[in-house]
């Protein structure tokens, strides 16, 4: 590893003092140009010590949110300057994804095998999306979800002949949409009689003939207990 020069973005004394003794003891290329506490004292250092590398914590002044905003001021104005977030949020998944959105180039938490060098060096390479440990175990369990998700709703689909208009039915249907709205959607061929059809033909390939009396919130809910609705993604068809 080259030489290179980082500042540390931490408000705990404690934490700060942690970090700086990682990258004395494990990145020792690392020169340290200067350390702040606040954002104002990161823009003054920034002015007088252009780093390669702003190592951020996201908690800045009791805020847990304040590093997003710096960060992408960082990206902004310093957009040669590689900026990795060094969190203790381990549970705030919706800030680790406004961070990416913020443009940072990894997020390393300060659990498990916490900064390493290996970490360090591909974020200074170039490379985006370094994560430790912890962060991607969460990733692959979301993903191992998501997969499984959509799989089950492939097989659901063929399973019960699902065809495009019948999601769109079923989907809009969950989202309070009127057959009047329905048979008004752009693309959809159909008028409300035969949107009645069609729900009458669904309902009965999705509980077999012997259903009884079965509306529109119970057809709703069977198709998202079979998967063939996502409720995490229901989302109306642009106008």
């Amino acid at each position: 590893m080259n030489p290179f020069k980082v500042i540390i973005v931490e408000d705990v004394a404690l934490e700060m003092k942690g970090t700086k003794e990682i990258f004395r003891s494990e990145i020792p290329e690392a020169e340290i140009v200067g350390t702040a506490m606040n954002e104002a004292e990161l823009w003054k250092l920034m002015r007088d010590s252009l780093p390669d590398l702003v190592l951020l914590d996201l908690g800045l002044g009791g805020s847990t949110t304040a590093g997003v905003d710096v960060c992408k001021q960082l990206r902004r104005r310093y957009p040669d300057v590689h900026v990795l977030i060094f969190t203790g949020e381990v549970m705030n998944e919706k800030l680790w994804v406004d961070a990416l959105d913020a443009g940072t180039d990894g997020i390393i938490l300060k659990s498990g095998e916490l900064l390493t060098k290996g970490d360090v060096q591909s974020v200074l390479d170039g490379k985006r999306m370094v994560f430790n440990q912890p962060i991607l175990e969460k990733i692959l369990q979301r993903f191992r979800q998501s997969v499984l998700s959509d799989s089950l709703r492939q097989e659901a689909f063929l399973d019960y002949d699902i065809d495009e208009y019948d999601e769109r039915f079923l989907r809009h249907l969950a989202l309070g949409y009127t057959k009047d709205m329905i048979a008004g959607l752009k693309g959809m061929p159909f008028g409300v009689k035969s949107i009645e059809k069609r729900q009458n033909d669904l309902t009965n390939r999705l509980f077999g003939d012997d259903h009884g009396s079965v509306n529109a919130t119970r057809l709703v809910t069977k198709a998202i207990e079979l998967h063939i609705l996502d409720i995490d993604n229901l989302e109306p068809d642009e106008e």
